[in-house]
């Protein structure tokens, strides 16, 4: 029998000690340091078959072919992943619990399903390592979805999922997911560092070998992060989150890594009761209603190449407490205290006593700091109880010595406003030539280069 012996890892991180440290010195989180036993002696035939399948080849005579990328029918996907599913990669779909991965890779299938290869329709292999078979059924019948190359199985170890490819050879892989699958060499329990990363590279060597496409559904932690360890983000070909608010109806695919296309794109998707529904244009759909009452104010953000009509809404009131409570939904929480000190220090507002709540409607997350002068605007109004127009478009970053900066695409930003009926716009001050190209446009377009200006515009009733 070949030796075993035993060792600390970091589930957060995946560093490795001989003893336990109640400290990561790698990542710095506390107690997350869990006892794995190994064997010195690891016996594992399948994969080092695989291995001994690779040859040399001279990369002029490795021959393209059109094939070598297939898109399916759901155009957000194919937006996201660079113009579809490149044959033989390796993807990983994180997200949080309930969000809808298992219900997007369910439809996908349908699609990838009626592709041909050679005449025949390409084999999905289905790992509901979470699952029965009973269960993903059921799902299925919900969503439409039953094409008669779809395999399904509830196998969890590595080595039986090996076999059962060999058996089938599909083209395409879904394993959901990757923390329920298990290696029988490893001691330790599926979902431990050790268990993902060997499984994970038994996968891909499996699909760069075999040609399959494969794609692993991965957990988050309770911080947002994809659940392992984060050399499994180098493993694979592209990375790709599923954002939004579970109890919500908008949801987000944001693509972070992709070494066969571009990482700009996002794709937006609605979740009804029969599936995902994907939105072509959503601008329109994430402004819902804007309200025409102190304290809203609506912006547009750009998400890769298309641009997002999202509306900010602030509350300020009075506190008795010593400590006044700032709370951010949707927007980053310090760059709201920092936009808070711009205004004490610039606008000269006392806010030392007003408890400040702002949220962006939609359950949809704004990264970019184009909000900012919304933002503002938002909370001015609030305090000032005077509306903003609900067809007043305001864009633009907030410097700390109060002047408006400029942001990127903002000709895109104010076209896709017109489109949608807006009569102004307070934008920063651009450029001559970006002057011209927004001449055009049949808006009101207000530049302005300090915030004082841009309270006055904003504030101003017509």
């Amino acid at each position: 029998m070949a030796k075993t012996k035993s060792k600390w890892v970091c589930q957060s991180c995946g560093y490795q000690n001989a003893s336990y440290l109640g400290r990561c010195p790698e990542c710095g989180q506390f107690g997350t340091f869990v006892e794995e036993t190994v064997s010195v002696k690891i016996e594992s035939s399948k994969p080092s078959n695989i291995i001994s399948q690779c040859k040399i080849s001279k990369i002029k005579e490795i021959e393209l072919d059109e094939k070598i990328r297939f898109k399916t029918s759901i155009n957000e996907l194919n937006r996201v992943l660079g113009g579809g599913f490149v044959q033989g990669s390796l993807i990983l779909l994180a997200g949080d619990p309930g969000i809808g991965k298992s219900t997007l890779v369910l439809q996908t299938t349908k699609s990838v399903c009626e592709q041909k290869l050679d005449d025949k329709n390409l084999k999905v292999l289905y790992i509901c390592a979470e699952e029965s078979p009973l269960q993903v059924k059921l799902r299925a019948k919900r969503l439409d979805v039953e094409p008669d190359s779809l395999y399904l199985t509830n196998q969890t170890c590595i080595d039986e999922v090996i076999t059962q490819i060999e058996s089938i050879k599909p083209d395409f892989l879904i394993v959901d997911s990757i923390q329920s699958v298990f290696c029988a060499n490893i001691a330790s329990s599926a979902g431990s560092v050790s268990q993902i990363r060997e499984c994970t590279n038994v996968l891909m060597r499996i699909a760069k070998q075999k040609n399959i496409t494969t794609i692993i559904i991965g957990h988050v932690t309770k911080e947002g992060n994809i659940a392992g360890p984060k050399v499994l983000e180098h493993m694979v070909d592209c990375v790709i989150n599923f954002e939004g608010d579970k109890y919500k109806h908008y949801r987000i695919l944001r693509c972070i890594k992709n070494r066969f296309g571009t990482i700009s794109e996002v794709g937006v998707f609605k979740m009804e009761d029969d599936g995902l529904i994907e939105i072509a244009s959503p601008a329109q759909m994430l402004l819902d209603e804007p309200q025409n009452a102190p304290g809203s104010a609506i912006t547009a953000t750009m998400e890769g190449s298309r641009v997002l009509l999202h509306e900010i809404q602030a509350l300020v009131g009075s506190t008795n407490y010593t400590n006044p409570r700032r709370v951010a939904v949707g927007l980053e929480y310090n760059r709201l205290l920092q936009v808070l000190a711009v205004l004490e220090k610039k606008v000269g507002l006392n806010l030392s006593k007003q408890d400040v709540y702002v949220n962006v409607v939609g359950g949809i997350d704004i990264i970019e700091p184009s909000y900012d002068l919304a933002l503002a605007l938002a909370i001015i109004s609030s305090i000032r109880d005077i509306p903003i127009s609900n067809k007043t478009i305001i864009i633009g970053e907030v410097g700390l010595l109060g002047e408006i900066r400029y942001v990127d695409n903002i000709e895109r930003r104010l076209k896709e406003a017109q489109k949608l009926g807006f009569k102004k716009a307070i934008i920063p001050k651009v450029s001559d030539k970006i002057s011209k190209k927004i001449s055009d446009i049949n808006l009101e377009i207000k530049q302005v280069s300090k915030l004082t200006d841009a309270i006055i515009q904003g504030l101003k009733q017509d």
